[in-house]
């Protein structure tokens, strides 16, 4: 549970993309993930008290469903299975770009090679998918922590060759906050999108043994991980290297390594790079198949993809998040500039839509437990309801933000758009559905999933 936890929120937007946020604070960079982080992990404590007090197979989609009405569970639940629907093509379409280097073969053949041997992983059963991303999880942990072990031994002068190293790229170069510390702020509207994926425990929570226990030890580990994984990678590379050198927009770590004389550094981390891919990769297969499932099961997707093979996989459910991959995917190389750019700019806000329906529900079921059964809450928000409603407001401003910020309009415009379509769907599934609405959460392990063995 805990490396699936990693596996969904360490991918290539921390080994690359941190970047382009350096980029934008400058060292001011390490503030932006420190908020993001921040927000997040209340994000996720709030969410560990629902799944603890109120167990559910469907998560965050039952827990809306709960607080808010058929309405809000069926719409979140829907653009979560959208949400990663999408980063399956996308994931898929990076993979394939990192493997053409090392492969003579179109890129499309090499995303679809990927689809398929992803697929495979997921169809055998969910211990060789959680198995599958601990292999993988584990690479990402041994690279970051070597990483970071490697650059502190530099920075601070240490490192045969650092030459008397120090700090001073901290501020040498216009400031700590270079831009403004307006532009640290937009810039942890960018840093929010790298950490989700976090929330992919509490969808595995439902096909582990214990699944109250596993979410809270796992929501708890998440503290240590944001700060080891995240800030304090982002807070060696911009005291390694200065925050405007070029090469740290296009590739960080690499840059760090080849600085202090690792030799090698520009393979290895590709490879680090490609298993982040495809480590993101399976969890989004596997996490779209679940949440269609649990759409299911609720009436609210057609029944058909209910059924499970003999080892509790949804394997229709999965089959139909994968085509929406391979659609995509040839949409890409027939339409780079048009339809998959649209199909990924859809997804751009639904991850804050998603932080900010986990709030609301939190704020209403939090209150609920404590009013009518307190012996539930075994694992707690902090501060309830305050600290709930700072996440609240800044996730909020977050999105807000994304309607002023330059580059981040289309992707908002879009997802609302997404939002607005699964609004008429719901519409269209209350009138004429076979099974009628309800707002209650779907129980846990049900004979289906889990198959006498």
């Amino acid at each position: 549970m805990a490396m699936i936890a990693v596996g969904g929120s360490v991918g290539a937007g921390l080994f690359i993309g941190s970047g382009t946020v350096i980029g934008a604070a400058g060292p001011a960079a390490v503030v932006s993930y420190v908020l993001a982080g921040t927000l997040v992990l209340f994000t996720l404590r709030a969410l560990g008290e629902m799944v603890v007090a109120y167990p559910a197979a469907g998560s965050f989609s039952d827990y809306a469903r709960m607080a808010l009405g058929p309405r809000a569970g069926f719409v979140i639940g829907w653009l979560y299975w959208w949400l990663y629907a999408v980063l399956v093509a996308a994931e898929s379409v990076a993979g394939a770009a990192i493997l053409g280097r090392w492969v003579q073969a179109p890129e499309w053949l090499l995303a679809l090679v990927l689809l398929v041997a992803m697929t495979g992983v997921n169809l055998v059963s969910v211990r060789v998918f959680g198995e599958t991303e601990t292999v993988f999880s584990v690479v990402k942990i041994v690279t970051i922590v070597a990483f970071l072990i490697v650059g502190t031994l530099f920075a601070v002068g240490v490192w045969p060759g650092a030459g008397g190293a120090s700090t001073a790229n901290l501020w040498q170069y216009g400031g700590f906050a270079p831009h403004g510390w307006t532009a640290v702020l937009a810039a942890t509207v960018v840093v929010l999108f790298s950490f989700g994926g976090v929330e992919i425990v509490t969808i595995a929570a439902g096909e582990s043994d214990e699944p109250e226990a596993n979410v809270a030890r796992a929501a708890t580990s998440v503290l240590w991980r944001i700060a080891l994984f995240y800030v304090a990678s982002i807070a060696v590379v911009v005291t390694v290297l200065p925050w405007n050198d070029a090469r740290v927009a296009t590739s960080p770590f690499v840059s760090v390594l080849e600085r202090v004389g690792i030799p090698g550094a520009v393979p290895v981390m590709e490879v680090v790079v490609f298993v982040a891919v495809m480590s993101v990769l399976n969890a989004a297969m596997y996490t779209s198949s679940r949440m269609l499932h649990a759409l299911t099961r609720h009436g609210d997707a057609p029944m058909g993809l209910v059924r499970v093979n003999r080892r509790g996989v949804p394997v229709r459910a999965l089959v139909l998040g994968t085509v929406v991959g391979y659609v995509s995917v040839l949409a890409n190389y027939a339409w780079p500039q048009t339809v998959f750019a649209f199909l990924v700019a859809s997804v751009g806000a639904i991850f804050l839509l998603l932080f900010i329906v986990i709030g609301v529900s939190q704020l209403i079921l939090g209150a609920r437990a404590r009013r009518e059964g307190p012996r539930s809450l075994t694992f707690r928000m902090w501060g309830f309801p305050y600290l709930t409603w700072v996440m609240l407001v800044g996730m909020v401003m977050a999105l807000g933000a994304m309607a002023v910020i330059e580059g981040q309009r289309a992707a908002l415009g879009a997802s609302l758009a997404s939002a607005v379509v699964a609004l008429g769907a719901y519409e269209l599934r209350r009138r004429w559905g076979r099974v009628p609405v309800s707002d209650q959460p779907l129980t846990l392990h049900p004979p289906r999933l889990h198959p006498p063995r």
